[in-house]
């Protein structure tokens, strides 16, 4: 499993013009999903997540590096699933996806994901 993530002032997510998730602040995360990952996999990279220090500690806001976490600000997460993240492209000029996890395996850790992370 694997996690792509950025900190936003706020991001949306739009599907043919209707809005399907929106946060302020906090982290909007594209998670791959690898054929083989299990439930145990998603729990530890949400307590990650969770933890990652991102975020300027709100006493200091101009102190580096960062030191407060999405927990710590009390931030939101917008988690897109993301299965291009498998994208194999060694061999020729058209991507693989053999290593990425077929949407009946994906789907169900996706959710353990973000219930978790919640």
């Amino acid at each position: 499993m694997i996690a792509l993530v950025q900190r936003a002032h706020h991001a949306h997510v739009d599907v043919d013009g209707e809005t399907v998730g929106q946060i302020a602040r906090g982290v909007l995360i594209l998670l791959g999903v690898r054929d083989g990952d299990s439930e145990t996999e998603a729990l530890w990279l949400a307590k990650k997540v969770a933890k990652l220090r991102l975020f300027p500690d709100p006493a200091a806001p101009d102190q580096r590096p960062s030191h407060a976490s999405l927990l710590e600000i009390g931030g939101e997460a917008l988690v897109v699933s993301q299965f291009t993240l498998y994208a194999d492209t060694h061999k020729g000029n058209r991507p693989s996806y053999v290593h990425a996890a077929r949407p009946e395996h994906a789907e169900p850790l996706y959710r353990v994901f973000c219930d978790a992370l919640s």
